[in-house]
């Protein structure tokens, strides 16, 4: 682009994109993705530097020059290894359709490129965007822009725009997969509700599925849209099928990025987090610029707990792309895994900062507090929660949260059943957080079966774990109550529904055994103290007590006496207790140096720290 006015920046931009999504389409091409490629926009550096950045062998580049209604673009290939210019050609057009003048030189371009570089069976059909609106394309590639940090802003930010392009233009196909896309993301990071958003998923894609039936990423989100409706109804079969339809489509469609992040997702949901690398270093071959896919790889790298390649991820996706919240909240939650407080609450602080309108920031925040004690602090963050996102399901998780670090057990009991009664979300543990509560609670006043019978009341059946068919927010609920089911049932009865919840997640490929938390409780249901101590010993209590503030609570279970009267637990639980006070000690230093240094209200915390969080340590 030579010169410098909005009209011929955006034809350039719009030719480029047009000539990637064309390039593509040739067999056995390998093309740099469109967010590596765009990255070198204005900049100076060289041909050999951008090959070897995109890993690459050769580099396409040109130019656009506009004179009155004349266009004149440049377009040559070079090879990066010695600079030899392969082929070149020069385009004299009239500046009366710009879309056509587009997909002249995309297809033209693109044959000559398929048989420098091929041969001349590598010449190809192309197609190009569905639209001929410029201001509706120009709509299309600001919202692709805005969804790169990954925000709520970003993310309502690109939706607004996509539905404008599709007012514009209702044919507007690529608008439709992309909005699409964005409803993945909007529940993926809580902007909205996974039921809503899968309805409006299945919608756009198989609408544009009826106008591209073989369009790849329109394809993957509709299957992947309606396998994850079938396996929240406990569709057992749904995400092992997804796996398979997933893979084969990044197979005949290598160089389309969506389908292979959501063969990721698949392989999260099953726990196969390995498989999820290959898939995401194929990705990172294609787009090694993507912020994006360095996220999703140190995504990756966190769930099999190689930490330090998770930081070096995180790092370079912020290096591309500062303003991604998401990413600064996970290298606070890798700080957390060598107890250190205050980095994570100030990559938290960074989040919330480029993304203030997201309200599960300051929500996780102020759990986090409160779990340790820092009940006045926490509240400024719920008060944030409540004027962003007051019928969330993380603002009724604050409120049995809440009320339990401040030692008020009738109002947590009312708030948590008031998260049962409305049917919450189970994100971030929500639904399942609220009736683990009130299980504890009915527990320590002899009230299990009473408590049993008003929760079933409100969701009929979500204790029947013989049902063929569960939800799987209900199955997870099943899983917490084994614990209080080892104080009201038979063991025979008792061991029976163990094993038809382990039978459940072995059919899914999932093996409860290999989360430590949850092979402690296995083992305690069992009734084999001895082997969940040296679990816990071996495999919990070797971490920062920063990853187990709520499993405290647990272990005053009346079912975990025998546990914790053991003494090498009793020295566990106190090591913690001491870890507890110092990382308490230093958070309430670092709001207080806070507050001291930036004393207004509206941009941090507006009251000093204190502690009011009873013991947790408990004895036999």
């Amino acid at each position: 682009d030579k010169g410098g006015d909005r009209d011929q920046s955006y034809f350039s931009d719009g030719l480029t994109e047009t000539l990637l999504h064309m390039l593509t389409q040739v067999p056995d091409l390998k093309v740099a993705a469109r967010t590596s490629s765009f990255a070198f926009k204005d900049r100076n550096e060289s041909i050999r530097e951008i090959a070897r950045a995109l890993d690459v062998a050769h580099v396409l580049e040109g130019s656009v020059q506009r004179a009155g209604d004349r266009v004149r673009i440049t377009a040559q290939l070079i090879r990066a290894s010695d600079g030899f210019h392969i082929w070149s050609e020069v385009y004299d057009k009239t500046f009366d359709d710009i879309f056509e003048i587009q997909d002249e030189i995309a297809g033209k371009v693109g044959n000559a490129l398929s048989i420098s570089l091929l041969g001349e069976d590598g010449a190809a059909r192309f197609t190009g965007m569905t639209t001929e609106n410029t201001d509706a394309y120009d709509l299309y590639l600001q919202a692709r822009k805005a969804r790169a940090t990954y925000s709520y802003g970003g993310l309502k930010a690109a939706e607004d725009l996509l539905k404008g392009a599709l007012l514009i233009d209702p044919e507007f196909t690529d608008a439709r997969t992309e909005l699409a896309s964005s409803y993945v993301q909007q529940f993926e990071t809580g902007l909205m509700d996974q039921r809503t958003a899968i309805a409006e998923i299945i919608a756009m894609s198989d609408q544009a599925l009826a106008e591209r039936p073989d369009d790849p990423v329109a394809r993957s989100l509709s299957l992947y849209a309606k396998a994850l409706a079938l396996a929240a109804q406990g569709d057992l079969e749904a995400l092992p099928d997804l796996i398979g339809r997933l893979e084969a489509i990044v197979a005949s469609a290598p160089f389309e990025l969506e389908p292979r992040i959501l063969l990721v997702r698949a392989y999260t949901g099953l726990q196969r987090f390995d498989e999820a690398l290959p898939v995401l270093r194929g990705a990172l071959s294609l787009d090694p610029l993507n912020p994006g896919l360095h996220y999703e790889l140190g995504t990756a790298y966190m769930r099999i707990e190689r930490f330090g390649d998770a930081r070096l991820a995180f790092e370079e996706s912020l290096r591309i792309e500062p303003s991604q919240p998401n990413t600064y909240t996970n290298l606070g939650l890798i700080a957390l895994q060598a107890g250190d407080g205050v980095t994570m609450v100030t990559n938290f602080l960074r989040a919330i900062e480029v993304d203030p309108r997201d309200h599960e920031l300051p929500g996780m925040l102020a759990t986090f507090l409160y779990r340790l004690g820092l009940a006045d602090v926490a509240d400024d963050f719920r008060d944030r929660v409540m004027a962003l996102g007051p019928t969330s399901a993380v603002a009724y998780q604050i409120g049995y949260v809440r009320a339990q670090a401040r030692g008020d057990e009738q109002a947590s009991i009312a708030a948590a059943r008031r998260a049962v009664e409305d049917d919450i979300e189970d994100r971030r543990f929500a639904f399942g957080g609220a009736v683990r509560h009130l299980l504890r609670s009915a527990a320590r006043r002899g009230r299990i079966d009473d408590e049993i019978a008003w929760i079933d009341s409100r969701h009929p059946g979500i204790f029947d774990v013989d049902a063929a068919r569960v939800p799987q927010k209900y199955r997870n609920v099943q899983g917490l109550a084994l614990e209080t089911w080892a104080l009201s049932l038979p063991p025979d009865e008792l061991n029976r529904r163990l094993d038809v919840l382990m039978r459940y997640a072995e059919a899914l490929g999932v093996d409860p055994t290999e989360n430590p938390r949850m092979h402690v409780a296995i083992l305690m249901v069992r009734g084999d103290v001895r082997s969940a101590i040296d679990v816990a010993l071996e495999k919990i209590f070797t971490e920062s007590v920063a990853l187990h503030l709520d499993w405290l609570e647990s272990f005053a279970e009346p079912q975990y006496a025998d546990f914790v009267a053991d003494e090498r637990v009793q020295r566990a639980l106190d090591r913690w207790e001491e870890e507890k006070a110092a990382l308490r000690g230093s958070l309430q230093a670092y709001f207080a140096d806070m507050r001291a240094s930036r004393p207004d209200p509206g941009r941090t915390i507006s009251r000093t720290a204190a502690s009011s969080a009873p013991s947790s340590r408990f004895r036999p």
